[in-house]
């Protein structure tokens, strides 16, 4: 008789047992130890003494969920979102700010010590307003069935679930008060069951509201959505496709950068906390120590926030970025702002830079913002410009560690090192740092 093979299902381990927590990791997890493995724990915090269930066991480490607290840490506060315990924006709404901001140092410090092989510790932190600081969301839209309601909001963490929301307190305060009004105003359109997502942007020329519909809107729907443009006095944009924006009603959304006025679409890539990126900015000109006859490559500029000022400064500022639309809105932004010593460039910065026309125009210093995968693929190009100053400004202390070995190796020293608080409440670590070359003086 033949013999069939059956896999063992893999059983969930649901083991409740009782740990003291001592420390808490960037991503809002607190960390403790038990039977010589290591505990990540959801919700817990720093000096906890608490029940929790094991919800995963692995080799190396255990994930776990609070099931009681015996002992709380002073430093728990409540959360002040009510949405908090289900919605997936936020990771440590149950942490003060300060211990926010020490967790993300110390993992920081630990990243790119490990990469460097020796000490290094972060100068200071750049934080802001902790609270009502984010001027861009994005909502998902879901039509239930089964309930004919109509789900605006976030996702549910590690789910495709939406869950609704009625406020946000880390939003804008004008964007938040839109959000029950907008929901009732989509739920009342006849397109409600094909409408894919709305995106707001408080510009500082006003709020902006993207909706993206999965099917042509009606007359009826496109007359209700002006008017609710109107009555909240601002700008709307209709998306039937990613590549296709239509402007209904407002002004062409603006915002302000060191002594210039940017214009830039919906949709184009801007810093969310615009109190952070100005103190940053203004951060990364100090540590270029720029004078008027130097020349400033910006790698992965978007468009220009940091290029269009360091124009101010020096005698020509080079910004190079993969996205066409940014470049193009990068240099029509230092047209308008009568920048003529700057000049913008699309490439791919993950291919070879070494034939682009811009690559060997004897940058001194050198300033780079990429994305989540770091900048690998042009370390070396920078290594070769040797530069006096890099400024690298980091989203994930993961890739600025493994990138900066490439620095440190060709001679240059991490000289400041700032934790930015760009995104409180949530696991983001933001960062930068100032490399200078052993030559290049104190």
């Amino acid at each position: 008789m033949a013999q069939f093979y059956s896999a063992k299902r893999r059983v969930t381990t649901r083991q409740i047992i009782t740990v003291s927590v001592h420390d808490l990791d960037a991503f809002g997890q607190g960390v403790a130890h038990h039977n010589g493995k290591t505990l990540f724990i959801q919700g817990a915090l720093p000096g906890e003494k608490m029940d929790v269930i094991i919800n995963q066991d692995k080799r190396q480490y255990a994930r776990a969920t609070v099931k009681r607290i015996i002992t709380t840490s002073p430093q728990r506060l409540d959360p002040l979102c009510p949405h908090y315990t289900r919605c997936g924006g936020c990771q440590q709404q149950h942490a003060s700010i300060a211990l926010q901001q020490q967790s993300k140092v110390a993992a920081l410090e630990r990243m790119l010590t490990q990469a460097a092989g020796f000490a290094m510790r972060a100068d200071d932190v750049i934080s802001g307003q902790p609270w009502g600081y984010r001027r861009r969301a994005r909502l998902g839209l879901v039509y239930q069935g089964k309930t004919q309601t109509l789900q605006m909001g976030f996702r549910l963490a590690a789910s495709d679930e939406i869950v609704n929301i009625t406020r946000c307190p880390i939003l804008k305060p004008e964007l938040e008060a839109l959000l029950v009004p907008l929901h009732a105003q989509l739920s009342d359109l006849q397109a409600v069951k094909r409408l894919g997502h709305v995106e707001l942007v408080l510009a500082d020329s006003g709020p902006v509201l993207v909706l993206r519909h999965l099917a042509p809107l009606c007359m009826d729907d496109r007359k209700k959505l002006e008017q609710f443009s109107h009555k909240h006095n601002l700008a709307l944009y209709l998306a039937p496709d990613s590549d296709t924006l239509e402007q209904v009603s407002g002004v062409i959304p603006t915002c302000h950068s060191h002594g210039m006025t940017l214009t830039f679409s919906p949709r184009d890539f801007i810093q969310v906390n615009d109190e952070i990126n100005q103190k940053m900015v203004t951060r990364a000109l100090e540590w270029l120590d720029l004078q008027p006859e130097d020349r400033v490559l910006d790698l992965f500029c978007g468009m220009g926030n940091f290029t269009l000022p360091l124009g101010k400064k020096v005698k020509s500022a080079v910004g190079v970025e993969g996205v066409a639309a940014l470049v193009r809105q990068a240099a029509y932004n230092a047209e308008i702002n009568n920048l003529h010593n700057v000049a913008f460039y699309q490439h791919n910065l993950e291919e070879d830079v070494r034939q682009q026309p811009w690559a060997e125009n004897g940058f001194n210093k050198v300033l780079l913002d990429p994305a989540r995968a770091g900048a690998a693929g042009v370390m070396a190009h920078i290594v070769r410009l040797a530069p006096t100053h890099v400024v690298y400004i980091s989203c994930n202390p993961t890739t600025l560690a493994r990138d900066s070995q490439a620095l440190l190796a060709a001679g240059y020293r991490a000289e400041r090192i700032t934790m930015l608080d760009m995104f409180p409440h949530t696991g983001h670590l933001e960062s930068m740092v100032l490399f200078r070359s052993c030559g290049a003086g104190s």
